[in-house]
């Protein structure tokens, strides 16, 4: 008898990235951004969220894989009513970096 033995889920191969967005500080903005990925199935491997100057705007940093749909992702958010500007940085973004210090 010939044992079958399920190959492991392979490492993604893509980069990270994280996605800088600007956005109207208000109930929803981060479900409407959120819910923009998980439609998609497409998985953020970090996600933060800060107000920014006077409160009115937030600013949202999200480390995700640079696979092949990332590009019409980023046009899809620029496409959201509450969205100001979107920004692609290299997975070194400082933003993430410094938060690996608080979890060792």
């Amino acid at each position: 008898m010939i044992e079958q033995v399920a190959e492991p889920l392979r490492q993604s191969t893509f980069a990270k990235v994280v996605l800088e967005i600007d956005v109207n500080n208000h109930p929803g903005v981060m479900s409407h951004i959120c819910n923009l990925f998980a439609r998609r199935a497409f998985n953020m491997e970090g996600i933060l969220c800060m107000p920014v100057s006077d409160g009115k705007r937030s600013r949202i940093w999200l480390l995700v894989y640079d696979d092949q749909r990332l590009e019409q992702m980023v046009r899809q958010l620029e496409k959201l009513n509450d969205v100001r500007a979107v920004r692609r940085h290299g997975a070194e973004h400082e933003v993430f970096e410094r938060l690996e210090d608080f979890f060792h």
